[in-house]
């Protein structure tokens, strides 16, 4: 019996060991099938890479908000508005503070003309002063031909005593007299012609240069029209902008910092009450996301474009930019919404309350917390479909940033062989790698195999608890905007 025990409690010790941990979700007659990795690469591989824990997220931001819940609408009584005269403060700045800042127009022309102008007029002081010292030699030259001249007659009159002597220094000046006659007749007028010809090019270009600016000018004094308006109103971002009664989803001009530049881009102003932000928009695939760090921290892609509304209605494929994202969320607690579309025209939305990226120093690691929705909660509990280590390392929150050319992930950090963004096509908060990849490549029809893959991985634009691995997204659009009770 002791003999019997022994024998079951072995088998049970050598089960336990070739048993993987994920194997309690399997069906006992599947266990001898391959099946498909629902990640579609990277499973956990034991014995080799060591799996690499996060280090645990800051905080986003919290606290009480920039801004109380907006009041009620009250009755709109027809008003006659009285048309008030802005006072002209000159130049590209708008002088009412009320309507904005800005006046986007090639205004700024004068000032760039000017800088040129100074640069110009020193070189053509130069090329004149040149011109009249090449004039003072020629003078000279001809007055030392003339005394030549004079000279030579001067040696005509000699008598025949002095003979051959005199032939032979005779024969000498007219050969010098001849070399320098010519020189002069030709070689130095051709020089001050191409000088001239130069110095009357730079007056031709002078000249149009003045007559853009009197061009320009003339502009101005009008109202300040482009092929894509933007409108006057502008604030610190679009939730200020919708609080001074720009209530149209287009293009902006924000400026969240005095410190800096304004800057563009598009405000969806009817989604969920309006006030966000655009910074991500995949629609198209139009515009290439596989780039560079620095590309991520400037920013990159199309704005918005006009479809004949006669302003820019319609966001184009853009990354905002990490340096800018940041800002605008270590400003104030912050909420950031996913919208998706899939290629059958449904769509589901990922909210989380609160949303924080550090600065470039720490890698711009992403804080986030309080989801709510129907996409599924890929960022912060990772995709459901795995278990154990293999979801843990799909969980984005706490993440730094990583792009081909700098590797943050959490897999085998420095390892060239194993980067998630240079597989998985595009910059993101990768882990090991992914449960969503917004930035991830465009795949036209959604489904698509490791065979249509670059590397043979998931590496379409993806959110996982939605529609998986093998299924990438028609379109996809990332927006913030300032947390306040509603």
């Amino acid at each position: 019996m002791k003999t019997l025990l022994v024998l079951c409690l072995c088998i049970s010790a050598s089960l336990a060991d070739v048993l993987e941990y994920d194997d309690y979700d399997l069906d006992p007659k599947d266990k001898g099938t391959t099946a498909i990795d629902p990640r579609g690469h990277r499973p956990s591989s034991r014995g080799r890479d060591a799996y690499v824990p996060s280090g645990g997220a800051p905080p986003p931001v919290s606290g009480r908000g920039r801004y109380r819940g907006r009041p009620t609408a009250a009755p709109v009584t027809p008003v006659e508005e009285e048309s008030v005269e802005q006072p002209d403060a000159g130049g590209c700045t708008h002088a009412s503070k009320q309507m904005g800042v800005i006046c986007p127009t090639g205004c700024e022309l004068k000032d760039t003309v000017r800088k040129q102008e100074r640069n110009i007029k020193p070189t053509v002081a130069d090329l004149k002063r040149s011109v009249d010292e090449l004039s003072r030699n020629t003078n000279s030259v001809s007055r030392y031909i003339d005394g030549l001249s004079d000279e030579l007659r001067e040696r005509q009159k000699v008598t025949d005593g002095n003979g051959q002597l005199v032939g032979e220094y005779t024969n000498d000046i007219e050969s010098q007299h001849a070399f320098i006659k010519e020189a002069v007749n030709t070689n130095f007028p051709s020089n001050i012609r191409i000088l001239q010809g130069i110095l009357q090019s730079i007056r031709t270009k002078i000249l149009r240069v003045n007559t853009a600016l009197v061009a320009q000018r003339d502009k101005c004094t009008t109202q300040c029209t482009v092929s894509c308006p933007i409108p006057v109103v502008s604030g610190k971002e679009c939730e200020d902008i919708f609080r001074k009664g720009g209530t149209e989803s287009q293009m902006y001009y924000i400026r969240p910092d005095s410190f800096f530049k304004p800057y563009r881009v598009y405000c969806d102003q009817t989604t969920l009450d309006g006030g966000w932000t655009t910074i991500q928009n995949r629609m198209d695939g139009s515009v290439d996301f596989g780039r560079r760090w620095d590309e991520y921290r400037r920013g990159f892609g199309n704005i918005a474009f006009d479809t004949g509304k006669k302003y820019c209605n319609t966001p184009g494929e853009y990354w905002l930019g990490n340096d800018r994202i940041s800002q605008l969320t270590k400003m104030g607690p912050t909420e950031i919404l996913f919208d998706m579309e899939d290629w059958t025209g449904a769509k589901t939305q990922a909210r989380y309350q609160q949303f924080t990226v550090q600065g470039e120093t720490s890698n711009y690691i992403l804080s986030i917390d309080g989801y709510s929705g129907t996409a599924g909660d890929t960022l912060l509990t990772g995709a459901t479909e795995l278990f154990g280590e293999n979801r843990t390392m799909t969980i984005h929150n706490g993440m730094m940033f990583s792009t081909y050319d700098r590797d943050n992930d959490k897999w085998v950090p420095g390892d060239p062989m194993k980067q998630c963004s240079k597989e998985d096509g595009g910059g993101w908060w990768y882990h090991r790698c992914h449960s969503a990849n917004p930035n991830g490549r465009y795949y036209w029809g959604g489904s698509y195999t490791k065979y249509m893959a670059k590397h043979g991985t998931d590496d379409g634009m993806v959110w996982m608890n939605w529609k998986g691995s093998w299924y990438s997204l028609k379109s996809m659009c990332m927006k913030i905007r300032p947390f306040f009770q509603q």
